[in-house]
């Protein structure tokens, strides 16, 4: 009936119809079907509504559904004051761009399921539900086994996903009964397109307007954006557009830490060398963790309206750059001008400062590792063929008080090495070092597998950099303090006495360049073993290392813990080089404290597993007879060896120095791990 009435108002209608209406008559429809011709489509609806229902059936074809919403400007009129007074809602369908949607092949009725007689009932609302059909479509591809939708399905099921749990999915203000927006507010209720497709791509440029509808102020900023300088008005797809930052689906409020770490991200889909750069910064570590409190991209370059550098009106040109930095530190000096954000030290035609201290840097990195690490792989191979494997299997075990053989004289004996005073300073300092490179190491290499998990055992980053100056504050209150010891021994208490160059001198002399010599002839069998006096070579190196480190670490942290300060008198790419040093001289203390150190005092053989003088404060007398014979002979000499003898240190002292070595030893390695991978990490990337 409804054809036939259909029909009868085409032959009343004038001849032609609109133009609008043949514009868009489909070449690829149903054979026979045409589009009427009514005057207008405020009077094809009076007139549909006179025609008898049809019932929809499993043969209502799209034809019947695009008599009517076929025609241009087709639509009904809503409640006044809703829309507007006289209002029309329109309900016409484009059906070219239909017919080449992903869901040209689709019947209208397969979407539109509450429909169920045409003309339609009124008082029917009709919604369409996008995510229970394409669950269904989902579940039968993977009964049926169809790979070839399974893939397709899947993204797009999973893309429901992130909707659902996205702002996007929550209720509306203006109308609790729906969401903030569906999916046709977005993809366009018909005209669908494959993602690749040609009009896939032309449709990704009316994405700002998309939003726009609903994000005025945001649509308002980006058009003053250089992005849409090229995306808008050149109409280039390859700026980004609001889905490239915010994601097309997974969308939440930019307030949430997780959703401002993966807008960061996101900006480094166009910007790779901007976020490498970034990264390599605290602000970008911090973020690369999962922390969004620290400066991100927007910050510094605006959300929306983000403008080239060289416009006056940047928040990143010259003129507007402290203004932007005050947001976060309130107290920012011109000094923060020259600081250089995106510095990158391995390009010297741009970065030649900061390229030639990286370069010495890992040079000097290097240079320590390769002699010291060769000396010990040495040292242990030489070493062990001479005792004969670890001494824990030995009869000699140190804490076995050397066997308890009744018939060696020097059972029973040790000998004082250090003073209650240097070994709580050695365990001081230890605990110092270690709680530094904890909190160092989750920050410098944040891209690693297990910063963000150390990270979360310490609470945040926020606990971590509080821990960071606790560290730094023992550190430097054990270096600060035993310099004022010695300036006080110098000065005052030994002032008749002191031998600068004597033997219990930590100064470098002529006799630990001969030693170093003598021990590599013994390391390739050309000598014999040296014998040393109360500091050897390695033990010198061991402590000055530390007034270097002291200095590097030590200047470089003072210049990031205070950059107001600093930057009131220094410029601001003295922050790029404390960066660069603070960062590569902390890799170098940490890896050789746990690697050579620790081999020198508990790895090699004749010291497996541990050594607990640093926690007793003595060694067995033939431990110090054997390594340290020019002491010894002269303590003998000297009738001064019986001044230095103690009591062996009690079963439960050793016991327990063995426990706290142990702890110390394991958190070493894991340390020693850190550094190492994360170096892994950086420098392969």
């Amino acid at each position: 009936m409804l054809r036939l009435f259909l029909l009868l108002m085409l032959l009343l209608s004038p001849f032609g119809g609109s133009s609008e209406a043949q514009a868009a008559m489909p070449k690829d429809l149903d054979a026979g079907y045409r589009i009427p011709v009514i005057d207008s489509a405020a009077q094809m609806l009076e007139r549909a509504t006179l025609a008898d229902p049809v019932p929809v059936t499993a043969k209502t074809t799209n034809n019947h559904c695009l008599e009517c919403h076929g025609v241009p400007g087709f639509g009904v009129p809503v409640e006044e004051g809703t829309l507007g007074k006289k209002a029309i809602r329109r309900l016409d369908v484009h059906v070219n761009d239909f017919k080449k949607s992903v869901h040209g092949v689709q019947r209208c009725t397969n979407c539109h399921t509450d429909v169920k007689q045409i003309p339609h009932l009124p008082e029917v609302k009709r919604k369409v539900n996008c995510t229970e059909c394409h669950k269904a479509q989902y579940q039968k591809a993977m009964e049926a086994n169809d790979k070839s939708k399974m893939a397709t399905l899947e993204k797009v099921v999973g893309n429901i996903g992130h909707f659902l749990e996205s702002t996007h999915a929550t209720r509306s203000k203006e109308d609790p009964t729906k969401p903030r927006a569906y999916c046709h507010d977005c993809h366009d209720a018909h005209a669908i397109f494959p993602m690749r497709s040609a009009s896939g791509e032309e449709f990704r440029l009316t994405t700002p307007d998309r939003c726009g509808k609903c994000h005025e102020k945001e649509l308002e900023e980006y058009e003053n954006s250089y992005h849409a300088s090229i995306v808008l008005r050149k109409g280039d797809k390859r700026a980004a557009v609001c889905s490239d930052c915010h994601t097309a689906h997974k969308i939440n409020s930019p307030k949430g830490d997780a959703i401002k770490v993966a807008i960061t991200s996101n900006c480094g889909g166009c910007h790779k060398k901007s976020i490498d750069t970034y990264r390599a910064t605290y602000h970008g570590q911090v973020n690369e963790l999962g922390y969004g409190h620290t400066a991100k991209c927007y910050d510094c370059h605006d959300a929306h309206e983000q403008r080239a550098v060289k416009d006056p009106e940047s928040p990143v040109h010259p003129d507007n750059r402290v203004k932007t930095c005050k947001k976060c530190h309130p107290k920012a000096t011109p000094g923060f001008l020259t600081f250089e954000p995106h510095g990158d030290m391995h390009d010297r035609e741009n970065f030649p400062i900061l390229w030639y201290v990286a370069t010495g840097m890992l040079t000097l990195v290097f240079g320590v590792f390769a002699f010291f690490w060769t000396h010990s792989l040495l040292w242990y191979i030489r070493e062990y063929k001479e005792v004969g494997g670890y001494r824990y299997t030995d009869e000699n075990h140190p804490y076995h008080a050397h066997g308890d053989d009744d018939s060696d004289p020097d059972a029973h004996k040790y000998i004082k090495r250090f003073s209650k005073g240097w070994v709580l300073a050695h365990g001081t300092l230890a605990i110092g070092v270690m709680i530094l490179s904890l909190t160092g190491l989750a920050v410098m290499y944040s891209e690693t597998f297990w910063a963000p998990w150390v990270m979360a055992l310490m609470g945040g980053p926020q606990n971590a950099a509080l821990l960071h100056r606790i560290g730094a504050v023992m550190f430097a209150g054990i270096f600060f303090g035993h310099i004022f010891v010695m300036f006080y021994k110098i000065l005052w208490k030994g002032r008749n006495s002191l031998q600068w160059f004597g033997p219990y001198s930590l100064l470098p002399r002529w006799q630990d360049g001969h030693d170093v010599i003598a021990m590599f002839k013994w390391f390739f069998h050309k000598g014999p073993k040296p014998q040393f006096d109360h500091w050897t070579y390695w033990e010198k190196f061991d402590y000055w290392a530390p007034f270097w480190g002291m200095f590097i670490i030590g200047v470089s942290g003072v210049i990031m813990w205070f950059p107001n300060l600093a930057a009131s008198f220094m410029p601001g790419w003295a922050f790029n080089i404390a960066i660069i040093v603070h960062g590569d001289e902390a890799f170098l203390a940490t890896v050789f404290l746990f690697s050579v150190h620790y081999f020198n005092c508990h790895y090699r053989p004749s010291r497996f597993p541990q050594d607990i003088v640093m926690f007793t404060g003595a060694i067995p007398l033939k431990e110090f007879k054997d390594e340290r014979k020019h002491e010894y002979d002269r303590l003998v000499a000297e009738g001064k060896l019986e001044k230095y003898l103690v009591d062996p240190p009690s079963c439960r002292a050793a016991k327990n120095s063995r426990k706290l070595g142990a702890v110390l030893i394991i958190m070493g390695i894991i340390l020693c791990f850190f550094a190492l991978h994360g170096f892994a990490i950086t420098f392969g990337g």
